[in-house]
């Protein structure tokens, strides 16, 4: 079951947020920051997110029937991660559709887990709600590649801010409900 996977591995989730807020956290700080250096850094980010996702599919396989949903998104995400590392010379609007392809993709598999789980979890909302926020981003950047450099690292920013902010309660909503269920 995959809500047993999610329940015994809440804290991945909950490192996932972390790391999301984090991204945001040094976008906010750091508006100036160059399209290289945003380029390496979602790269590296999103090697890590999608490598801690596969993890995390692969470690819950026998007891998660929807795992194979969890190891495309991580594999979707290691794969634009990867080739955001070796081509970092990529213009920015190249950068932008492939970060808007990933929000798009990601976001889908995310709603349709929360749609296959909703009868398994009692917080499928939350991960309904991330992958809209990640699908509404990514139209975003596609309807709008050629706004500042400036204006996208801030739409970044809100986005991975947003984004973390859910995943956190989500993972500390899973943590709870399963110290009620055991308790």
């Amino acid at each position: 079951m995959l809500a047993d996977t999610l329940s015994r591995y809440w804290w991945i989730t909950l490192i996932r947020g972390a790391l999301w807020i984090l991204f945001a956290i040094v976008m906010f700080v750091q508006p100036g920051i160059s399209i290289l250096t945003l380029t390496l850094t979602f790269g590296a980010f999103a090697l890590v997110d999608g490598i801690v996702s596969v993890v995390s599919a692969i470690a819950g396989r026998e007891t998660n029937d929807g795992w194979g949903i969890l190891l495309i998104r991580g594999l979707a995400a290691f794969c634009v991660g990867l080739l955001t590392l070796v081509t970092p010379q990529m213009t920015a609007v190249a950068l932008l559709v492939w970060i808007a392809v990933w929000a798009i993709a990601t976001g889908i598999l995310e709603i349709v887990a929360a749609v296959r789980l909703r009868k398994e979890i009692q917080d499928e909302f939350g991960l309904a709600l991330a992958g809209l926020v990640s699908v509404a981003f990514g139209v975003f950047l596609l309807a709008r590649p050629g706004v500042g450099a400036l204006a996208v690292i801030w739409a970044i920013a809100v986005y991975a801010l947003a984004f973390g902010m859910v995943l956190v309660s989500m993972a500390f909503e899973t943590r709870r409900f399963v110290r009620a269920v055991k308790g």
